[in-house]
């Protein structure tokens, strides 16, 4: 079931809801197919639950929005990017934990 207060990002959305938003946003660049990318799932959907009002909390699939992930480098999936105030403050590939993830959305808050 989807997550009410995840954002699906495209790029007919991505500068709106990420690049002019004023809040700090997470950025989950991922594809169905990825391992890893299904074990950071549930940390970002958490996230953007507890996060709600505070920050937002967007997904990219990389295979229906290539020209997104080419944008910003995505060679590896996972990849978490947050973003504040349209610009990347911290950048992570891989499957973190979440007290990680949660570690950089609090220095963009």
């Amino acid at each position: 079931m989807a997550n009410e207060h995840v954002i699906i990002l495209n790029e007919e959305n991505f500068e709106q809801e990420v690049l002019k938003s004023e809040q700090p946003v997470l950025v989950d660049f991922w594809a169905s197919w990825c391992g890893p990318c299904r074990m950071v799932l549930p940390l970002v959907d958490q996230l953007a639950e507890e996060y709600a009002g505070r920050a937002k909390v967007g997904k990219v699939n990389v295979d229906e929005q290539a020209k997104l992930a080419i944008e910003y480098n995505v060679m590896t999936i996972p990849t978490i990017i947050v973003f504040k105030n349209g610009e990347i403050v911290e950048q992570v590939s891989g499957a973190y934990p979440k007290a990680h993830l949660e570690e950089m959305l609090n220095k963009a808050l």
